[in-house]
């Protein structure tokens, strides 16, 4: 398959090619550049797709979604009221919404009985149709703690440590831990409260690592966070810096998030131009500085949704994506939260994230140039996940 536009996003710096070109074969890139150099390349017999006013880039990666919930107004009732293959089902179609919209590769921080794994080896197997999909399988929690009926209850370091290994046995790509409480789970901890001793977590990320997995800590609270960033977590969620009196950045642990390299995902609702209504005009300021100054501080920041959650949908990583055009990030540097950056978050790096020769086919045509108007990632051209075209009339 040859696909020509008006620009190609190439390599890992994203660097524009004006008049590029892609060729896709067996699922890999197998070139990248001018739209002459590429042709050349290509065999008469080869399927063309043509964008003139377009522009070709990688996949896009939400690094935070759960597809076990359903963005409704309830979605921890709606989740318990299914069975497993009721639920399996109604996961498989908001995978296809996150592809729907130029998402090739997702991280599922958290489901019910493993069913995010399963999923996934569908999609491979080409079963299901939906983005690459990294899974933490079941989060860990304490007793009664943040999302505790998704069954990964706790106590004590050793049931810490025999839970991070049933999920690596499961096939968890990713640990996710619940730091601190979270809104979602009614009656549970407070969102800046933390959940875990030092010596849990501790445990925690020492067992994960010995695994070769990744931790990703939901962490709201700055106490949580400061705890989580000790502990050697490899990525902090939300990371809202919480207090039970408002909000509190604290400059000497963001100076160890920059220096540890640990990636932060904001996970920004898309629809997050209504905060203001819900928390009120200087709540929503406030947690918006917050964000802005882990930003401006030099943190690695990575795009998420928390898609499933209340009023976050599957299709919004492109609306959410507008909220840093608001705190004034470049847009290159956005669209790199949303593929290379990303990919490197989830040890993915030499396999997508970018258009380079030899990797996966993962690409997103959009009708415009991103670079300089973001809002182009909501006019899908054409969509391809591992060398696959997806039929964007499907998900309508």
């Amino acid at each position: 398959m040859l696909i020509t536009a008006a620009h190609v996003l190439a390599g890992p710096d994203l660097h524009a090619v004006a008049d590029g070109a892609v060729l896709v074969r067996e699922g890999v890139l197998a070139g990248v550049g001018p739209r002459a150099e590429v042709e050349r390349q290509a065999r008469p017999d080869e399927p063309r797709l043509d964008f003139p006013a377009g522009t070709v880039l990688p996949g896009l990666i939400d690094a935070h979604v759960h597809l076990c919930f359903d963005a409704g107004p309830d979605p921890v009732t709606t989740l318990q009221e299914q069975d497993d293959e009721v639920l399996f089902a109604a996961m498989a179609g908001r995978a296809r919404q996150l592809l729907g919209v130029g998402v090739t590769t997702a991280r599922d921080l958290g489901d019910r009985g493993g069913l995010a794994v399963r999923l996934a080896q569908d999609i491979r197997e080409g079963s299901a149709v939906g983005p690459r999909l990294v899974s933490a399988t079941v989060p860990v929690t304490p007793p009664g703690g943040h999302c505790w009926f998704l069954g990964g209850e706790v106590s004590g370091p050793e049931e810490v440590r025999r839970l991070v290994r049933r999920n690596a046995e499961a096939g968890a790509k990713v640990i996710k831990v619940m730091e601190t409480g979270g809104g979602l789970t009614k009656g549970g901890a407070q969102s800046w409260e933390t959940q875990f001793s030092e010596e849990e977590l501790a445990a925690l990320v020492d067992e994960a690592h010995r695994a070769g997995l990744p931790v990703a800590a939901h962490a709201h609270g700055a106490d949580g966070i400061t705890a989580a960033v000790a502990a050697g977590v490899d990525s902090i969620e939300h990371c809202t810096w919480m207090t039970a009196d408002g909000f509190e950045v604290r400059q000497d642990v963001l100076d160890q998030i920059v220096r540890r390299n640990i990636y932060v995902c904001p996970t920004v609702s898309p629809n997050w131009r209504m905060l203001p209504r819900f928390f009120g005009a200087e709540r929503a300021e406030a947690m918006f500085d917050a964000v802005r100054r882990t930003a401006e501080a030099g943190v690695r920041l990575i795009a998420g949704t928390d898609a499933g959650v209340q009023r976050a949908g599957f299709d919004g990583l492109p609306s959410s994506l507008t909220f840093y055009e608001h705190l004034g990030l470049p847009n290159d540097r956005i669209l790199a939260m949303a593929t290379t950056e990303a990919a490197r978050a989830l040890a993915l790096d030499e396999t997508t994230g970018q258009l380079t020769p030899g990797y996966s086919a993962d690409i997103l045509v959009v009708n415009g140039d991103p670079l300089t108007d973001l809002g182009a990632l909501q006019s899908v051209g054409a969509v391809i996940a591992a060398g696959r075209r997806y039929d964007l009339s499907a998900n309508t």
